[in-house]
């Protein structure tokens, strides 16, 4: 499996749970939720979490998906993690997000199979 730990940086407690219980039904790795960007910039900076792949939610309050992206690809220690940011709408293009260093902007999927064939799909 090429991605072992998984990190999931969104405020929506409801759709993190939704997020673990699809990446369960395909996947054995490692899930951790952050729900605070600012926590989770900082669990990475201090390499208390070593995700091999990130999903970030695009709208969250304190600083968004794209701000946290900036600051996480500014950083020595977190620039090579592959980011891809999901958002409930298309507020954000494609293009705006790889300027941002994202590895791919996904829209968030309203049913369970589809969320589950996202993250199979990613993880492939």
């Amino acid at each position: 499996m090429k991605y072992k730990n998984i990190l999931q940086i969104d405020d929506d407690y409801d759709d993190c749970e939704f997020f673990e219980q699809a990446l369960k039904a395909v996947s054995h790795a490692h899930y951790t939720a952050v729900t605070n960007p600012l926590d989770a910039l900082r669990l990475l900076t201090n390499k208390e979490i070593k995700p091999d792949l990130i999903f970030m939610d695009v709208n969250m309050p304190l600083m968004s998906g794209p701000e946290l992206l900036t600051e996480i690809k500014k950083r020595e220690a977190t620039k090579d993690i592959p980011v891809i940011l999901l958002s409930t709408s298309g507020i954000i293009s494609k293009n705006h997000g790889k300027v941002s260093g994202a590895t791919d902007y996904l829209i968030k999927p309203n049913t369970f199979n589809e969320l589950k064939n996202l993250i199979r799909n990613t993880l492939v």
